[in-house]
């Protein structure tokens, strides 16, 4: 007699494969699949303490070095949406202990793995949008997304530098999926390929500047977009908005009359500025 396995009972997994049966039979009922979507697809918003439950901050501290990590949440005020502060200390001191340990200096963090349905694997499929947005308050420091995607090799990252154009305010960018570059162990890895964006696993960013002292990155929001006016989240950011697409007009924001052209890959800008 078959029987299924505990993690199959599971409230977790049952419910997951639930919210992606419904998600799925949204998409046929719009035939979402054929069109290219208006709307925001959000990955990971700060709305409550709960999202922290789906987050891994990641320090040089997992393989015995000093630097730091803390993600805390904060709620909403008239000044500041709610939001994760990612801050600690980066240290470049060694392990006195561990010889072979020969680089340190780095923190991060990422979301967790969204685990299985009865679908299978959960992933996210950010392959109909052109940008990641992501809606952030940084010090200045020279932070990185890192985006993970389950490719052949497992420890591959793609990686974006996270410019800031107003340090200790609040801004949001668009990054084009297109113009991430794909690493391994913080280096860049021949040849480039582009990001399997059909299967995205874990979405974060890091701090690999090297230079000791404190950090402090707020962040409230990530989602996938089109950026067209039909973004509910798009539409409700105040403030600086870097990367919108060239149909964007003073008035607000435009629906693209059509999708956007890829851009070559320029590796190592998005490394080196």
């Amino acid at each position: 007699m078959l029987r299924p396995t505990p993690r199959c009972l599971a409230p977790g997994f049952l419910s997951r494969s639930l919210d992606e049966f419904k998600r799925l039979s949204v998409m046929a009922l719009k035939a979402e699949a054929l069109t290219v979507p208006t709307k925001a697809f959000p990955l990971i918003q700060f709305n409550s303490p709960d999202a922290l439950s789906r987050c891994k901050p990641m320090s040089d501290m997992d393989i015995g070095g000093f630097s730091t990590a803390n993600l805390d949440f904060h709620p909403a005020t008239k000044a500041e949406p709610s939001h994760a502060r990612f801050h600690g200390t980066i240290s470049t001191e060694l392990p006195p202990d561990q010889p072979k340990v020969q680089r340190t200096g780095y923190a991060a963090w990422r979301t967790l793995d969204q685990g299985w349905s009865l679908f299978g694997k959960m992933l996210w499929n950010v392959e109909p949008y052109n940008y990641l947005a992501i809606q952030f308050k940084s010090d200045g420091r020279k932070y990185f997304v890192n985006v993970q995607t389950e490719s052949i090799v497992p420890t591959d990252i793609h990686q974006h530098r996270l410019y800031s154009k107003t340090p200790g305010e609040w801004e949001t960018i668009l990054i084009k999926w297109n113009e991430f570059v794909r690493t391994n162990h913080g280096q860049l890895v021949e040849p480039q390929r582009q990001m399997l964006t059909q299967k995205v696993r874990t979405i974060g960013i890091g701090l690999i500047d090297r230079i000791p002292g404190p950090y402090d990155l707020s962040i409230s929001k990530m989602w996938a977009t089109n950026a067209t006016n039909e973004d509910e989240i798009l539409g409700s950011i105040k403030g600086p908005i870097q990367g919108l697409p060239l149909q964007t007009s003073a008035q607000g924001l435009n629906k693209p009359k059509k999708e956007p052209l890829r851009e070559p890959l320029d590796s190592k800008k998005a490394i080196t500025e």
